[in-house]
């Protein structure tokens, strides 16, 4: 498995990415975790204004093999969802880091976000899956 993992990510043990920028969390699943799925076939993407607590599910992501749920890796309220996904549920696998970004969230406590794993933490909890 070639997977990748930007560093400049923090990723959630639950196989979520976020992206910051200032207090605006860009949401994703992981290549790892989109190679997990198989061919993805439809996201039922969340509703925008919904305020979610971290660990609550946001959404579900169904691929050919399993429908899956999309956890909140901080809590805040969603701003903006994907709807190219919603056409096209193929970019999650195909560039789960770009085109297939799910959702944009506001995020109400900046401190959550020190909870979330660094790459080299994610790629160990990974490695912990696959023994």
């Amino acid at each position: 498995m070639d997977l990748k993992f930007p560093a400049d990510l923090k990723y959630a043990p639950t196989h979520e990415w976020v992206r910051m920028d200032g207090d605006i969390a860009t949401v994703g699943i992981s290549d790892y975790a989109q190679h997990k799925l198989g061919d993805i076939v439809y996201v039922e993407l969340p509703e925008i204004g919904a305020v979610l607590e971290k660990g609550n599910t946001a959404c579900e992501i169904e691929s050919v093999k399993a429908v899956s749920e999309l956890f909140m890796p901080l809590t805040g309220e969603i701003v903006e969802t994907n709807g190219n996904i919603a056409d096209n549920p193929a970019f999650v696998n195909s560039s789960p880091y770009g085109e297939g970004w799910i959702m944009k969230i506001k995020v109400s406590n900046p401190d959550e976000i020190k909870n979330l794993l660094s790459v080299e933490k994610y790629q160990e909890l990974i490695e912990k899956e696959e023994d």
